[in-house]
């Protein structure tokens, strides 16, 4: 019973999403037209995506990265605005996730002993950073590849959209780090045994990205990518395969039978695009803050047609609660394992943040 309410607990999002798809199928009793709510694209390339980034970081390059970024740097300052720079950037292409997955655990070993302020305010920053840079692209966020394919949206049109919130992001990242942290403090990064990087597989792993962004921009057929990446990871390291989130996955896919049958019952739907209509950015924010901003992005776009405002409220609604971006859960949990932590001044201080910068995107929304 133990193991169930944590997995409950873990996977929460998962366990709502199922509950929802079962009940709604005795609304709608399972039928051929089951097939059809099913995205095959967005699945596949979201694999395939998981399974390449999976492999970059099994071969130690972000780590990599990370400490020859930092090589020569010291003040506390510096190295704070490298490490939110690196989510940032890193954010855009590998996605916000995995950026997390890799810069956190650094960090805690670099600041391990530092003032627990300090420490607690840099997390939020890259969590922050890593949420708002992956905003930028459709490789960013699993939420962006989904409304960039269900929308259809041409890449340049995606990017011009969601420049201006990345701009205006980057530039209060770099406006925070400024206040938040001394520029005369020391920060020593630790020795570490240099782990050569497997050149074969760098190579492999940079030439399925490559094939991945071809699948984005619609270049390559996804199932083509999708037996490529399976065939070279198996003869290149099969363990990758078994990286991707696959709980995220059938997560995806019990919302698109939960959507597809309530799309199907008029009365809802057509009260539900009377709400989100003309709303979109309002009502995905808000939305974001309870259920996150991947399942909202799934369920409020089979009711509008506005994608480029689903786009940027689904973005923005990633901040606020810790909840409204699912990678801002990976940072805490990193952060209530090490000695000394307080899970409650750490949600205080991250809502105090993200509240911030959510009101000040908005603004933007309003604004333009």
């Amino acid at each position: 019973m133990e193991k169930v309410l944590k997995f409950v607990k873990d996977e929460a999002v998962l366990v709502i999403s199922g509950v929802l798809a079962f009940v709604s199928c005795f609304v709608i009793h399972p039928d051929k037209l089951y097939f059809n709510y099913i995205n095959f694209d967005v699945l596949i390339l979201l694999f395939c995506l998981m399974v390449v980034v999976a492999g970059f970081r099994e071969i130690g390059v972000f780590d990599y990265l990370c400490r020859i970024m930092l090589k020569r740097v010291s003040k506390l300052r510096a190295v704070s605005m490298l490490l939110c720079l690196f989510s940032f950037v890193t954010g855009m292409f590998l996605t916000n996730d995995v950026t997390l997955v890799t810069v956190v655990p650094f960090t805690l070993l670099v600041f391990g002993y530092y003032s627990s302020k300090s420490l607690i305010f840099l997390l939020i920053m890259e969590t922050v950073s890593a949420n708002l840079g992956s905003m930028l692209t459709p490789l960013g966020n699993p939420q962006n590849l989904y409304i960039y394919d269900v929308y259809n949206f041409e890449m340049s049109e995606f990017l011009l959209t969601m420049l201006p919130y990345s701009a205006l992001a980057l530039l209060l990242i770099f406006i925070s780090c400024m206040v938040m942290f001394n520029k005369k403090d020391e920060i020593v990064v630790p020795e570490y045994t240099k782990k050569k990087i497997d050149k074969r597989k760098l190579l492999i792993f940079s030439m399925l990205f490559i094939l991945s962004i071809l699948a984005v921009l619609h270049i390559l057929n996804y199932f083509v990518l999708l037996a490529i990446v399976i065939i070279l990871c198996i003869f290149t390291d099969y363990r990758v395969i078994f990286r991707a989130d696959y709980y995220l996955l059938l997560t995806f896919v019990f919302f698109f039978i939960f959507i597809g049958n309530i799309g199907r019952i008029g009365a809802i739907s057509e009260g539900l695009k009377g709400i989100v209509t003309g709303n979109e950015i309002f009502v995905s924010v808000f939305l974001s803050q309870f259920i996150s901003n991947v399942p909202a992005a799934v369920l409020l776009s089979d009711f509008t047609k506005n994608g480029k405002e689903l786009l940027i409220g689904i973005n923005l609604g990633g901040l606020g609660t810790i909840i409204a971006s699912m990678a801002s859960l990976i940072t805490y949990k990193f952060y209530v394992k090490i000695d000394g932590a307080s899970a409650k001044k750490y949600i205080l201080c991250f809502s105090f943040v993200s509240v911030i910068y959510l009101v000040a995107l908005i603004g933007l929304s309003v604004i333009i």
